[in-house]
């Protein structure tokens, strides 16, 4: 960490520069996507350019002071956003009842994004005819794209997940998977043979009711847009499409398709060391200029190989029933690689019948285990982090969700319970951590592969399942859940007997754990020089464009 004297030389050093330009970075509303966009902006300013980050009121309370402080170059512009509380009894997502009554409650994140995007077209309008560079748009946020393309400023498509998952829906979509037989397996030309098409990927995600289409809000809506989050409520559908959302069905064109049309460039959240054939063949599908620029981990991660990670000194801490040196205690007291670390994610997880599978493997097991359990866990619905405090109507009110009670009490110190937000890369750095069951939202696997914890996925919805066979098959550093020895590993279906299964798997498998070391020393060295240069790459193309 720096110190204060350090801090204020360095920004004495930037403001003594020339300042290139400037770019806006409009992140969507999870962590998830927002952290990824943070990371983005200190590294573009790092070339000597000016960086808004446009978000939404209530994500303020998400970013730490030290974010504004790495920069002077740096700036965040607050949205006024205040959306409405969700009902409270939702009607089953695509049901008669629902479509019938969606237009007289409406929906809290459509008209989110409404009041956003009049926000950024009167923070536009304040701007005396001064435009960015370019701006920089979250894919899962392209609806608000036209409103910059009035203002004639470039526009940058950014996918915050990896490359696979965009590669894997756009290639299933050219080989028609959605017409192979049962037990077909089907290449996709110019990806890997490993992650070929099986019959069961097109069922994979089912458990996920398909996505509504209400679209985008205001001037600026069309009938095949969307506004909503891959989240419980409205998920992508069951093939991912990168950061930018699912496609309409197995094998049908992807989202992010669409949700790039009109963009100069595409920047993703991977790196040539984990992805390079998957951002080569994006590059050749879209015919856009294509730029790994990540993994888009916080800056001490980089710095700090080997050693032990602290969250709150890069992340803005929230609720939670540990403390972070409480977290590091019970480490302390595990042996060296013992423990399974168990976390969804923020946005969904598994049903409340397959955490309930999960609580009795854990009990019966013998490995130590910290599992996270977030608010809402097993319910569908907008997560409330995505709609503000407004969403929100008693500040006491929590929402409620799957806990296993007695599981406490029946595994000792055995396992830790963590209701709310954990220290992720902390637990993930530490020695005692020797693998991570975990969705394979894209962070998540990033981060255990640059900390060398080896994977054991088991993919909710969307871009998780590349993820997940990205692991498993073409990095080989992990396992994917499954049912006996069947390659059927569609959710909803996972007992107690195979979840303890993979677990054992996991964490007994000396070549996955040689494997996955082996790759993490890849990031010792810092931030991959491959996204340097593909950084170094991305802004003088814009600067070029703006001239």
């Amino acid at each position: 960490m720096e110190n204060e004297t350090q801090i204020k030389k360095r920004k004495l050093q930037i403001t003594t520069m020339e300042v290139t330009g400037e770019i806006f970075v409009v992140p969507f509303f999870g962590q998830g996507h927002l952290f990824p966009a943070m990371e983005l902006c200190k590294n573009i300013s790092a070339h000597n350019f000016n960086v808004t980050l446009v978000i939404p009121s209530h994500l303020s309370s998400s970013i730490p002071s030290t974010f504004s402080n790495h920069s002077p170059l740096i700036h965040v512009t607050d949205i006024s956003v205040t959306a409405s509380p969700p009902p409270e009894t939702a009607d089953e997502p695509g049901s008669e009842k629902e479509v019938q009554s969606s237009g007289r409650r409406g929906n809290p994140l459509q008209e989110q994004n409404l009041q956003m995007g009049k926000g950024i077209k009167s923070f536009l309008s304040t701007r005396s005819g001064v435009r960015p560079t370019c701006v920089v748009i979250d894919n899962m946020m392209s609806w608000c794209k036209e409103i910059f393309v009035d203002h004639e400023i470039p526009v940058v498509s950014f996918s915050t997940s990896g490359a696979t998952a965009s590669a894997m829906g756009y290639g299933m979509w050219k080989a028609e998977a959605e017409n192979m037989k049962p037990g077909e397996i089907r290449e996709i030309p110019g990806l890997p043979k490993e992650m070929s098409v099986t019959f069961s990927d097109l069922s994979r995600g089912q458990r996920v009711r398909p996505q509504r289409r209400s679209g985008p809000p205001g001037d600026h809506a069309k009938p095949d847009g969307h506004t909503g989050p891959p989240n419980r409520m409205r998920p992508h559908g069951p093939r991912g499409g990168g950061g930018g959302g699912g496609s309409a069905g197995p094998g049908q064109k992807p989202r992010w398709v669409d949700e790039v049309k009109g963009s100069a460039a595409l920047l993703i959240n991977t790196c040539e060391n984990l992805e390079h054939v998957f951002i080569e063949y994006m590059a050749e599908q879209t015919k856009l200029p294509v730029w790994g620029v990540g993994p888009l981990l916080p800056e001490q991660f980089w710095k700090s190989a080997g050693e032990l990670l602290r969250d709150h000194e890069m992340r803005s801490n929230h609720k939670s029933n540990y403390t972070e040196d409480e977290v590091v205690q019970w480490l302390e007291s595990k042996p060296h690689g013992s423990v399974i670390y168990i976390s969804f994610g923020s946005e969904v997880g598994p049903s409340i019948e397959e955490y309930k599978e999960l609580a009795k493997a854990l009990e019966e097991s013998k490995q130590p285990f910290i599992w996270v359990i977030q608010p809402g866990s097993g319910k569908s619905g907008i997560p409330r982090s995505f709609l503000g405090a407004a969403a929100i109507t008693d500040d006491s009110e929590e929402e409620e969700g799957y806990y296993p009670e007695g599981l406490d009490v029946a595994v000792g110190n055995r396992g830790l319970i963590i209701t709310g937000w954990a220290p992720q890369l902390l637990i993930l750095s530490h020695p005692s951590t020797g693998g991570f069951l975990s969705h394979c939202g894209w962070n998540s696997t990033v981060e255990a592969i640059g900390r060398g914890v080896p994977i054991l996925g088991w993919p909710i919805r969307g871009d998780q399942f590349d993820n997940a066979k990205l692991v498993a098959y073409h990095l080989k550093i992990g396992f994917l859940m499954s049912r006996g020895d069947s390659d059927d590993v569609r959710p909803g279906k996972f007992k107690k007997d195979d979840i303890a299964a993979g677990i054992e798997k996991l964490m007994s498998d000396e070549k996955v754990h040689k494997q996955v070391k082996e790759l993490s020393k890849e990031f010792e060295g810092g931030f991959p020089a491959s996204s340097v240069k593909a950084l170094g790459a991305f802004v003088e193309f814009v600067s070029q464009k703006a001239t």
